[in-house]
């Protein structure tokens, strides 16, 4: 990837008063990481802490507990993920707000004195700016720093092999049978599209076997992440992260809670410079509302999605999507629990017609804001892919995963994802 106009998209979100909004929330939820962070973490079981009897927390304050050193210890690795949440806020404000900004009325809000520092130069406009990040964002960035681990760790691979081995062995099989057919065929001749691209990795690690391979995102905060990770950095390790260390319960140890992990343990741009790579490209927007568009009709030759499919309300349009854009006797692989997202999401009451609602009452395609959702079972979606023209060449439930575990913890959590490889035929 060569620059933020493969990732950014067409649309610009700047100059929709909605969008502008959720973009500039996100935008802070990420710039206010360091301050959310010790506020909720440290600061508050501070208070709580000195809410003791006197005799008790002096007591927890001295050796072996020593409580109040594990705070100040917990307020340096807040501000060592923070390094990394705030390089998130300046690539996503020099991608998506900066070229909007006039540098006259820049040079006229910014002090001199920060004119080498972008973070806080970008601050500076941000708070003019005037949108602050929702408790919702905030919580999405702590997330998405946290999903680094996973996708970009070198103790991470644990979890990625399991998810991504499946997908690369059935594209290599795949692969390995049209090269049978067609001896011309080349891998960067296959096109494959990953929906819910998240940080990218699994897009890097396709586009590193040898696979022509597109990216889709929704989310700004995985848009982001995922370019200042693909784009931006300079070197393997160049952050350090510690996302166990926020969560203070169920660790055996404070050496465990403590734990740090180096990002990238790969540097993408020196990896993509080697070796005979595919190529890449990532696209932001809704699944549903790009993917089913006459141009994208039948483009790719596999569409891999892992943890994906449960973030349909409606799983027949992310079907619809698939069918559209998939050529005929191509791959649909997918790996993930259904973990059903829409199902969690509170609604007031007294709100009946949102905007959503009223568009899509006009017959206005809102994508994967339409309103209505179902949650099904396993057999039921495969037989949902069947019905609506998919062959199923192999399906294999309980593939134990986690994501983002601890394995340290003394909660495990763990999926037995469904793992299927469907044809269109």
């Amino acid at each position: 990837m060569e620059g933020e106009e493969e990732w950014t998209g067409e649309f610009n979100p700047m100059t929709d008063p909605e969008e502008r909004t959720h973009l500039l929330s996100v935008l802070d939820s990420f710039r206010s990481y360091r301050r959310v962070a010790h506020y909720n973490t440290t600061h508050l079981r501070r208070q709580a802490f000195y809410s003791l009897p006197s005799a008790h927390w002096t007591l927890l304050s001295q050796p072996p507990f020593s409580v109040l050193d594990s705070l100040s210890h917990l307020d340096d690795l807040i501000d060592s993920n923070a390094e990394l949440a705030e390089a998130i806020f300046c690539a996503g404000f020099q991608a998506f707000v900066a070229p909007s900004l006039d540098s006259e009325q820049v040079a006229s809000i910014v002090p001199e004195k920060y004119a080498h520092d972008l973070f806080q130069a970008f601050s500076t406009v941000m708070d003019h700016l005037g949108t602050k990040g929702t408790a919702n964002d905030s919580e999405k960035a702590r997330s998405c720093v946290n999903q680094f681990y996973r996708e970009w760790s070198a103790e991470g691979h644990v979890e990625r092999e399991k998810c991504f081995a499946p997908i690369l062995s059935t594209l290599n099989s795949e692969f390995s049978s049209r090269r049978e057919k067609d001896r011309v065929l080349g891998k960067k001749d296959m096109n494959i599209l990953v929906p819910g691209a998240g940080l990218g990795r699994l897009v890097f690690d396709i586009c590193k076997a040898g696979y022509s391979v597109e990216g889709n995102e929704i989310s700004y905060h995985e848009i982001m992440a995922s370019s200042l990770v693909l784009n931006h950095m300079s070197k393997p390790g160049q952050f350090k992260i510690a996302p166990f260390a926020l969560n203070c319960s169920n660790h055996l140890s404070r050496a465990d809670q403590f734990r740090t992990y180096n990002i990238p343990d790969v540097h993408p741009a020196s990896a993509l410079s080697e070796g005979d790579n595919g190529e890449m490209s990532m696209s932001t927007g809704d699944f549903i509302m790009l993917y089913n568009k006459p141009e994208y009709k039948h483009a790719f030759d596999a569409v891999a999605t892992v943890f994906f499919i449960d973030t349909a309300p409606n799983i027949i349009r992310y079907i619809e999507s698939v069918q559209n854009c998939l050529k005929p006797g191509g791959l649909w692989i997918n790996l993930g629990p259904l973990l059903w997202h829409h199902a969690s999401r509170m609604q007031d009451p007294q709100e009946e017609d949102t905007d959503d609602k009223k568009r899509a009452s006009k017959n206005e395609d809102v994508g994967i804001a339409d309103p209505g959702s179902v949650e099904l079972t396993d057999d039921e979606v495969v037989a949902l892919v069947q019905h609506f023209g998919f062959s199923i060449e192999k399906h294999e439930p309980g593939v134990e995963t986690g994501y983002i575990t601890n394995q340290r913890s003394m909660l495990q959590s763990t999926y037995r994802a469904s793992f299927w490889v469907a044809r269109k035929t």
